[in-house]
């Protein structure tokens, strides 16, 4: 007998423990989960519409000489990195981290180029650690991003990177959700600001089959006032978009890591108390030989 009675009955209550915690994770995940999706849904409509209207104020003004427009030689790159404060998500950071990892490398195989990252979530850190790329920067992350001024910190920062010249280019680097079983870690180029159907995942995917219509529009006061309002808010929308489809990844991939975590708990419990039962069979069984062969030699 490998294992006593008692040390099985001890690992059942050990796991036991464990398997409720897991399972309470996954529930409060699946909460934040649901809030973090329903954000996500609400938000892409409205980045929709403003990708439409910038491509219509694309067409009535030289939109090339706007400054966050502006296309220059790439020398100094900016990363926002949109990662978890949290462990426990299966390899939702990891797999996030190692597609950075790969755009850096990638960037600096030009030797002028350089690569600044600023981070939003403490898990990013480990791009520092395990890496060693330079982090300039840390924004606090909350566990669940619900308004739009919460990144505007981040987005402020390096909006004014760019006008001012210190970054050519500016690239989110964050996990975006498909569903609650698939989150897909993207690198995507937010400065200077592109056409909607190169930037936007979710939006121009079938704008090629849209009708097309010849509609004509009055701006007030004038499109380039027009522009510099609006273009600063589309940065904006692109990193708090950015966010929230890592929130809603975050958030499912640490429901199903529980969830895992609770089956496999189930399936230790059932294996111990078969092997328990075996060793409760095996020491009655001994037991009961030990009497027959005590009433032998008495008898």
């Amino acid at each position: 007998m490998a294992l006593s009675t008692k040390t099985i009955k001890r690992r059942i209550k050990s796991i036991g423990n464990t398997k409720k915690i897991t399972k309470a994770m996954e529930m409060i995940s699946a909460v934040k989960m649901r809030r973090a999706v329903n954000n996500v849904l609400s938000s892409r409509s409205y980045a929709d519409l403003a990708w439409k209207m910038l491509l219509d104020i694309s067409q009535k003004t030289e939109i090339k000489h706007h400054l966050l427009l502006a296309k220059r030689r790439v020398k100094n790159i900016a990363v926002v990195f949109v990662t978890s404060n949290r462990g426990l998500s299966g390899g939702f950071s990891s797999r996030l981290i190692q597609e950075a990892h790969a755009y850096i490398v990638n960037a600096e195989k030009s030797d002028d180029v350089h690569v600044e990252i600023f981070l939003m979530g403490k898990r990013g850190r480990k791009i520092y650690k395990y890496y060693g790329h330079p982090v300039v920067a840390e924004f606090d992350k909350l566990d669940l991003t619900t308004r739009s001024e919460e990144i505007l910190p981040l987005a402020q920062v390096v909006t004014s990177g760019y006008i001012e010249r210190k970054y050519d280019k500016v690239v989110v680097a964050y996990t975006d959700f498909v569903s609650a079983i698939k989150q897909v870690p993207r690198v995507k180029q937010i400065l200077p600001l592109k056409r909607a159907d190169e930037l936007l995942g979710h939006v121009g995917e079938d704008r090629e089959n849209e009708k097309k219509e010849n509609v004509e529009f009055t701006f007030e006061p004038s499109p380039i006032e027009v522009l510099n309002v609006l273009l600063p808010r589309l940065v904006e929308v692109q990193m708090y978009q950015a966010v929230l489809e890592s929130d809603a990844s975050e958030h499912s991939a640490r429901m199903m890591a529980m969830r895992n975590a609770s089956d496999a708990a189930e399936d230790m419990i059932k294996e111990l108390n078969h092997n328990f039962n075996k060793a409760r069979q095996a020491a009655i069984t001994k037991e009961i030989l030990d009497i027959v062969g005590g009433a032998a030699a008495l008898g």
